[in-house]
This record gives C-alpha cells, sequence and structure tokens, in this order.
C-alpha cells in the first residue's frame, strides 16, 4: 500500500507548506470547553455520593425526565455489565440516528448488538492488525516525523497526533490519497454535531453518497482493505447490509481518528512535562505499554457516556425511575481512589488494571487494539528519531484541556 504524503520543499514556521490548502487542521474543540482540571470538582461529587440526581428545579426548559450522575468506578461497571436495565438505544433514538444512520453500533442493545459486533469485528482480529501495522501504522509514523525531524523543533498536535489517526483511518479503509482532504473536512463535521448539527447532517449524507461508489466497487472487485473485509463478512451464513456498513464507516471515520488524537496528545503532554518518567522510557523501552495505559487512565479522551433506565431499579442505594438519563463519568471512575493509589498521580511505574477509558462490559471499544497500537508505535517512533525531545521551553503555556473531550490544542517541542 502507497503510505506517501504530498509534502512541498517550502515549510512553514508551524510545520504546515506554505501557502498549502491541504494542509492538516484539528478538530474543532468549543465543544470540548476550556477547562484546565475538572477532577477536583469530579472528586469531590464522587466523594460526597457516587451516585447524584441532578437538580432540575431551576432550570425552565427541563423535561421530566430524571438524570443522574455516576462517579464511581464500581457502580459504573455495574451499570456497563448491564445492559438490559440499561440501554444504549437512545443514543440513536435522541443523539446520532440522523447523523451517523439508524444501525450505528454505540446505540445497538442485544441480541442485534451481539450480531452487528461479531460481524464487523472480524475485520479487526489479531492477524489483520498485525498486518496493518506493518504495511500501514509504522509507515505513516516513520513518513510524518521525517517532515520535520531535521527540523529542531515541530508542533506535534497539527504535525503528527492528528494527522497520525487521519492517515492511518484512511489507509485502512482504502480511500485514494487525493481524496484525504475531503475525508478530514467530513470527520471533523461529523464529531463537531454539537456545535452545528445541520454541518454533521450534511458531511454524513456526502460520506454515504461517497463511500456507496467504493462499496460497490469493493463488491465488485475486492483489496486488502476494511471496506472490503466489510463486505466479505459472514457469520451462519449472514451478511452486513450496505446501510449497516454506511454506519459504521461513519463512526470509524470520525472516532477512531479523535480518540487516538486525543489520546496521544495526552500522552505526550504527560510524559513532556515528566523529563523524569519520559527518561525511564528512553533507558527501558519495556514501559512503553505502561505508559499508553497509565496515559489513557490518567487523562481520559472522552469524559462521559449515557445510558438510559429501561426499568425502575436502584444503584448505589438511589432509585433510579424507568427512563432515567444516567451518565457515566468515566474520568472520575478512572480516578477512583477506591482502586486507584494515589490516583491523580501520573505514573507509568504503577502495575496496570482496567480503567474506562475504553469502557467495559459488551460495549467497550472495539477499536481498542488499534488505538493501543498507534499510540505505542508513536511513542517509540518519537524516542527513536528525536533526541532530546522535550517541550519548548518559550512556549506559550501548552496544557491539557477540556470537560467532554480533552487534548492538548498544541504540543511545541524542541528536539536535537
Amino acid at each position: 500500500m502507497d503510505t506517501h504524503v504530498e509534502t512541498t520543499a517550502d515549510q512553514a514556521p508551524n510545520g504546515r507548506a506554505a501557502g498549502d490548502d491541504s494542509a492538516f487542521e484539528v478538530f474543532d474543540d468549543d465543544v470540548a470547553g476550556d477547562v484546565r482540571d475538572p477532577y477536583p470538582e469530579l472528586a469531590a461529587a464522587r466523594r460526597a455520593h457516587p451516585v447524584q440526581r441532578l437538580d432540575t428545579s431551576n432550570m425552565p426548559h427541563a423535561d421530566d425526565a430524571a438524570v443522574f450522575f455516576v462517579y464511581g468506578y464500581d457502580d459504573i461497571l455495574e451499570v456497563l455489565r448491564d445492559g438490559r436495565t440499561y440501554s444504549s438505544a437512545h443514543i440513536i433514538d435522541m443523539l446520532m440516528g440522523d447523523i451517523m444512520g439508524k444501525h450505528i453500533i454505540l446505540g445497538m442493545d442485544d441480541p442485534e448488538h451481539r450480531r452487528y459486533r461479531a460481524l464487523v469485528s472480524t475485520a479487526f482480529r489479531q492477524k489483520a492488525l498485525a498486518n496493518w501495522e506493518e504495511r500501514l501504522i509504522e509507515p505513516v509514523a516513520d513518513e510524518l516525523i521525517d517532515r520535520f525531524a531535521d527540523r529542531g523543533r515541530a508542533d506535534l498536535v497539527t504535525e503528527f497526533t492528528f494527522p497520525f489517526p487521519t492517515l492511518v483511518t484512511a489507509g485502512m479503509l482504502g480511500l485514494p490519497r487525493e481524496d484525504l482532504r475531503r475525508f478530514q473536512r467530513w470527520s471533523i463535521a461529523i464529531l463537531g454535531f454539537h456545535t452545528n448539527r445541520e454541518r454533521a447532517i450534511v458531511a454524513s449524507q456526502e460520506v454515504k453518497e461517497y463511500l456507496a461508489e467504493i462499496l460497490a466497487e469493493r463488491r465488485r472487485e475486492p483489496r486488502e482493505d476494511l471496506i472490503s473485509d466489510l463486505s466479505r463478512a459472514e457469520l451462519d451464513g449472514e451478511k452486513l447490509s450496505d446501510e449497516e456498513i454506511f454506519s459504521f464507516l461513519r463512526l470509524l471515520l470520525p472516532a477512531g481518528i479523535e480518540t487516538t488524537y486525543r489520546s496521544t496528545g495526552n500522552m505526550l503532554y504527560s510524559l513532556l512535562s515528566r523529563p523524569d518518567q519520559l527518561q525511564a522510557l528512553r533507558e527501558n523501552r519495556a514501559l512503553v505499554p505502561r505508559a499508553v495505559e497509565e496515559s489513557i487512565r490518567y487523562e481520559t479522551p472522552l469524559l462521559n457516556i449515557t445510558r438510559m433506565a429501561t426499568t425502575s431499579t436502584v444503584l448505589h442505594d438511589v432509585p433510579i425511575p424507568q427512563g432515567s438519563t444516567v451518565m457515566l463519568m468515566l474520568a472520575a471512575a478512572n480516578r477512583d481512589e477506591s482502586r486507584w493509589h494515589d490516583p491523580d498521580d501520573f505514573d507509568i511505574f504503577r502495575a496496570p488494571r482496567p480503567h474506562m477509558s475504553f469502557g467495559q462490559g459488551s460495549h467497550n471499544c472495539l477499536g481498542i487494539h488499534l488505538a493501543r497500537t498507534e499510540m505505542r508505535l508513536a511513542l517509540e517512533k518519537l524516542l527513536d528519531k528525536l533526541p532530546n525531545l522535550r517541550l519548548d521551553p518559550e512556549a506559550d503555556d501548552p496544557h491539557i484541556r477540556g470537560q467532554v473531550f480533552r487534548s492538548p490544542t498544541a504540543l511545541p517541542v524542541l528536539f536535537g
């Protein structure tokens, strides 16, 4: 597979080609919010009570449905493992059905979810992932870093952490390189549905029309790419319909990019801000998988997800009426002191334990192994190619921010 990225010799100071309209942009972060540290507030809420009902008495436009926030690790685990009592179907009805399609896996309950996941997961088996790692992920990482490796400085967000998963996802889908700019624009529009829903709906329809031609072509002449794998996926004689494939790809397009983009940026910032731990990684690469897991636990890229109570129930002694929205505060669970010692410390030496960043239960993230592979290779390649990698001491206060999604908006670094 050709993984070459067209560049020009004339580079602007930020790493973009001077006058290049196809230079990468990052997601519109308005929805993320400007909060730098939501964790003290989350910890205070968790300690007050792990399950709390939202007070809507002063909200004139609030509906009658109750909303509950769940902060404790064990309580969130209970919800995620009980798909009958806590449904995901409202995601289609209330949030994204008109954007992602009616077959979005995030909004399915069993048995539909089990059948759909079994079909699409054939394209994410370990053998396929190993193939992608060698043929696509490593070459893309090398290519991007080589663009700025001789410059001595870079912004790792615009020049690496965002384009890296974008190029990997496009390569896995077998999309033509000349269409990459459209692919990127659609991804940004779809994940910006909170701030501009109409733009997201238009982008979603354009993605479907674009993918319809490619899917038809792959059904006629399969290739070694994910769309071909999905077109051939079969379980007990049953295959995925075109609409099911479109829904899956419209989710993979932005979500497969954003999770890794944010997680990788958070990991790099956390390590660059702690030179002693970064040096430990240089000296002992066996610590890299631990650094990946600790960074995902410590800085959750998506702070919360929702479920809806299908029946009246009780959670941590709190009555939950049928029809209630249950907000699962993943970031709070990942710093639950009953599960981790000194949870507010970033420590790559701690023994890893399962966290909530990729979910748990039947809805755990399908792309979890791909994301980990991309993060591991990103870190290893940067350490290999950029000696003495460090934050630029003269840069304007780089930091992680966000209350919905979290990541740094810039990572100015020096090296060499």
